[in-house]
């Protein structure tokens, strides 16, 4: 079967309260309705056409909304998560099929002395920090101490991640990827978290700024996914953006994209280029770059950049063609939380033979997989149920 289907996961652009959000905290969470309350409490424009018309705002209940004379041109619906936790790794496993039972271990308190007196020892330098902090604020308060110490500095947020920062002139970033290895190996059993994260910056005090090299060091799959079925099938993947991290490399490699530009202009090449398969693409920004920043503003002005390009990303779509454009997790932010929020995330599947009608509320992420897995020719995982009855022409 020559198809081809495009899987383009808008990281952290949630559309409303998952039903268990209370259980995570996150109550009042609605990264998209909660960023255009803001705008419209502000001023700021939000015509976005290109949206509507893939069906994003009726997908998220926006009401008060100019709607296009035509309707969607795309089938629009949203999905709960179900699996165990709120983070990145969490809800691409789910949206490829593999649903968590227990969420990956997190440290509110800082990790566990004995984990990080063995970092640094396997390591040989010190540590600063060992809590929960913003990225850029930890920088802030410890980047002049580990320039003057050389030791790493080590940090948390409510995901689970075990995250080292250091500055390139300071530790050579070879180093810093090596002492993510360690950490990775050293981060099992209860300290297991999903992923190790490099966090090289430069800059002076007052002036920090952290750089692309930033590395993803994953726990592998703990079950099998879409991409190793696809794999076991002969069947080609293409990865945009951070999935390879996410899925510790096993059945995709990926192109890395700093910004949601690059990441478009890369799905758009695939669907010039790709003979058939899957392309699987992460557009980091939404989350890392304002939603962990509290900079709405931002957040509106990537959701411009996003109605402007999807003409684009259409574009290339072939008539077996089948798009789809969904998110991993929420991240709103209007709230004072900088964390991920735990909500349902936009269905949007968009193709040439897809009929534009609206497919409701999915009971899982790993709709899309099964989706994708019958339209891709292979056999579904065990959870999830396909829409493609529902929205294919033929």
């Amino acid at each position: 079967m020559s198809r081809r289907a495009a899987l383009i996961v808008l990281d952290g652009l949630g559309v409303g309260a998952a039903h268990d959000q209370a259980s995570y905290g996150d109550l009042g969470s609605d990264t998209f309705a909660n960023t255009i309350r803001w705008a419209r409490a502000h001023g700021r424009p939000t015509h976005w056409p290109n949206l509507e018309r893939l069906g994003l705002l009726r997908a998220a209940g926006i009401e008060g909304h100019e709607r296009t004379p035509s309707g969607p041109i795309a089938a629009w619906g949203t999905a709960q998560p179900v699996g165990a936790g709120k983070d990145s790794t969490t809800g691409h496993w789910e949206i490829c099929g593999l649903v968590l039972e227990q969420p990956f271990p997190t440290f509110p308190q800082g990790f566990p002395a004995q984990l990080i007196e063995a970092f640094a020892r396997t390591t040989g330098r010190g540590v600063l920090g060992n809590k929960t902090a913003s990225g850029t604020a930890i920088i802030d308060q410890l980047g002049a101490e580990h320039q003057r110490t050389g030791a790493w500095i080590v940090y948390t947020s409510a995901d689970s991640v075990f995250q080292i920062a250091a500055h390139e002139e300071v530790i050579p970033v070879a180093e810093l990827y090596r002492a993510c290895e360690a950490a990775r190996a050293l981060c099992t059993g209860p300290t297991g978290v999903s992923r190790v994260i490099a966090r090289p910056f430069l800059g002076a005090q007052g002036r920090w700024s952290r750089t692309g090299r930033r590395k993803d060091f994953s726990l592998a799959p703990t079950g099998e996914t879409l991409l190793d079925r696809l794999e076991g099938a002969g069947v080609s993947r293409v990865g945009v953006g951070k999935v390879d991290d996410l899925f510790a490399g096993r059945g995709i490699q990926s192109t890395h994209t700093p910004t949601n530009e690059a990441a478009y202009a890369l799905v758009e090449r695939s669907l010039t280029e790709m003979e058939s398969g899957l392309i699987l693409a992460n557009v980091i920004e939404f989350d890392q770059t304002w939603g962990h920043r509290n900079d709405v503003p931002g957040f509106l002005r990537g959701l411009d950049e996003l109605d402007r390009v999807i003409p684009r990303l259409l574009e290339p779509a072939q008539p077996d063609d089948l798009i789809i454009f969904t998110a991993d997790h929420g991240n709103d932010p209007t709230t004072p939380s900088t964390d991920h929020s735990r909500e349902r995330v936009p269905v949007l599947a968009y193709g040439p033979r897809v009929r534009p009608v609206p497919i409701g509320e999915r009971s899982t992420f790993a709709d899309v997989e099964q989706t994708v897995a019958e339209f891709l020719g292979v056999g579904p995982l065990g959870v999830g149920r396909s829409f493609l009855g529902e929205v294919w022409n033929g």
